[in-house]
């Protein structure tokens, strides 16, 4: 079954992020994944305004989304956002 990882981030430090940016990719493309959302126009419709670049990516199942933010590589990756972002991730099943 399908997963998700939802990701929210308030970006600090866009030329820094936008290094982040860069390499992720290839990194979640090799477990599997693919960009659903990637920021974009976001409209809030209900509740507080959404003020935070939104994020969703598709794996083939939550074992692949947790080996993916778990893997080394994405490790890595996640040391370029230091200090560039504050990010709230969450990983979650798909309905068949």
């Amino acid at each position: 079954m399908a997963a998700y990882i939802i990701a929210r981030v308030s970006v600090t430090d866009w030329d820094k992020y936008n290094e982040y940016i860069k390499v992720t990719p290839e990194i979640i493309a090799k477990f599997g994944g693919r960009f659903i959302v990637r920021g974009g126009e976001t409209v809030t419709l209900e509740g507080p305004e959404e003020k935070w670049r939104i994020v969703v990516v598709e794996f083939p199942d939550l074992e692949k989304a947790k080996e993916f933010y778990y893997s080394p590589e994405y490790t890595d990756a996640k040391k370029i956002r230091e200090g560039a972002a504050l990010a709230q991730f969450v990983a979650l099943e798909g309905i068949d």
